[in-house]
């Protein structure tokens, strides 16, 4: 049974990556900002969990490095130990020119996606040193170095959390220590819902496009927890858009309408 942490957890793909891995009969820390996020997460995951696999929360701010080491010390304590820690806390805002973009989305995606997955990996990478385990950073739109109307700043975040990460794996390379990377792809989840509110005539325009590319969170959580379970490689890429599926999407065309489930 794995002892898994995952950060950013109280909603999204965080949340469903923590499900699936209850499901699975792991244990999970789910973690997020609030209090009352932390206890309605854990409520709901509970009817999730399978066999001995239990549920904990965390109130962690992610950009607070004494936050997140507190984070690993009340998961081994709860838990017993880590041999999963899923860097997921980020934030995105993705619908205005840089020039545009407000000082405080600024610092929020900068510090939140950068500041976090770092610390958490330190943090996760020195506890797991001589006990083994393995690290995986969630990265996003950008990641690739395709440029993308409205997400420059957060995708310059996502761009370097690539580089960071490779350089991570190279450092720890020969340890009982693994580190990998998640692309899960354009999902549409509650923030990228809260975006679409906020620019209806961009998601109008980009309509085609979004119902062939996008996925429903719970139809892509269970291939990433898959796959990161099955992992032994350090240096791991999970990519759930790969260029197979991208085609088939492609090629399904107007038959996927991902969007109408939400009233877009």
């Amino acid at each position: 049974m794995r002892k898994s942490v995952v950060t950013g957890s109280t909603k999204g793909i965080g949340f469903a990556l923590a499900r699936e891995l209850l499901r699975r009969g792991h244990s999970v820390v789910v973690s997020g900002r609030s209090q009352a996020s932390v206890d309605e997460a854990v409520e709901r995951l509970e009817a999730e969990a399978t066999g001995d696999a239990a549920v904990h929360g965390c109130v962690v701010d992610v950009t607070d490095a004494a936050q997140v080491e507190k984070l690993w010390s009340a998961a081994v304590d709860a838990l017993g130990g880590v041999d999963l820690w899923i860097n997921n806390a980020g934030v995105a805002n993705t619908t205005r020119p840089i020039v545009e973009t407000s000082v405080e989305d600024v610092r929020g995606m900068v510090t939140t996606n950068m500041l976090g997955t770092v610390y958490g990996s330190q943090v996760a990478v020195r506890g797991m040193q001589g006990k083994g385990g393995q690290v995986f950073n969630i990265l996003g739109g950008g990641s690739d170095g395709h440029i993308r109307p409205g997400m420059g700043v957060y995708s310059a975040t996502k761009r370097g959390l690539d580089s960071f990460t490779r350089s991570l794996v190279k450092e720890i390379d020969g340890t009982d220590v693994r580190v990998g990377q998640v692309s899960p792809g354009m999902l549409i989840t509650e923030g990228w819902l809260r975006e679409a509110a906020v620019a209806p005539e961009q998601v109008k325009e980009q309509r085609k496009i979004l119902n062939i590319l996008c996925d429903h969170v719970d139809d892509v959580a269970p291939y990433l927890v898959d796959k990161m379970l099955a992992s032994k490689k350090n240096g791991d890429v999970i990519k759930w858009l790969t260029t197979g599926r991208m085609t088939r999407k492609f090629m399904a065309g107007r038959k996927r309408d991902v969007l109408a489930r939400y009233g877009l």
